[in-house]
């Protein structure tokens, strides 16, 4: 695929996901999502069994700090020692790196409480948006873009992306389920890290399609 168009790509989803962002900070602002949050919660937590909570727990543990730390460890091990993609390897620390750094930057501009509905797990910090939905964006969405260009077969990319998904919006939705995440966070953090790793995937294709030219001028200079 062309490298040109990749770039256009990358940035205008990066500028889609900054607007979605905005505007949904926006409507939390000005109060006027509360009865969208309000009914997906009830309807997600009407749900409520054993054996669903089992798996909500389950995924939301998937998405904690810890197991993003390891899942990126082993992550970079792959890239480095089995693919031996090096660059590729600076793209992938440089968005998990920053989700974090971004998603606490946000919350403290925000100061959104936690709903205090039905909560099954208790939890502190502020809401919006959902570190874990952030988290799970960057980890898998990275994920997906970095192994697409190594899978040959269609089925095997299909696979990928309905893998990537699934993990995505599990982390999210066991979030609004165990009750200390709105909608509206999940969603937040989504477009939030959307953006980032839009943006990161810019730079990264921009330094790839000026690669050869800093080499050869490099090279003229020696």
């Amino acid at each position: 695929m062309n490298l040109k168009f990749q770039l256009t790509r990358a940035f205008i989803l990066s500028v889609i996901s900054l607007a979605a962002f905005a505007l949904m900070a926006t409507l939390i602002e000005a109060h006027k999502i509360v009865q969208f949050d309000s009914t997906i919660i009830s309807s997600v937590q009407g749900l409520e069994s054993p054996a669903l909570t089992a798996i909500m727990k389950f995924f939301t543990f998937i998405g904690s700090t810890k197991i993003v730390v390891i899942l990126s460890l082993l992550i970079i091990f792959f890239l480095y020692k089995v693919l031996h993609h090096r660059l590729e390897l600076i793209l992938f620390i440089a968005v998990i790196a920053g989700t974090p750094i971004i998603n606490s930057i946000l919350k403290s501009i925000f100061h959104r409480a936690r709903p205090e509905f039905h909560r099954l797990i208790e939890i502190g910090g502020y809401s919006f948006p959902s570190g874990h939905a952030m988290n799970a964006f960057s980890v898998y969405g990275i994920l997906a873009f970095l192994l697409w260009r190594h899978i040959a077969t269609r089925t095997g990319r299909i696979l990928l992306i309905i893998f990537s998904t699934i993990m995505i919006l599990m982390i999210g939705i066991s979030r609004i389920y165990l009750g200390v995440h709105y909608p509206s966070d999940i969603i937040g953090g989504y477009f939030a890290s959307g953006f980032w790793m839009a943006t990161a995937i810019w730079f990264f294709q921009w330094y790839v399609e000026r690669r050869p030219q800093l080499k050869g001028r490099q090279l003229k200079r020696t």
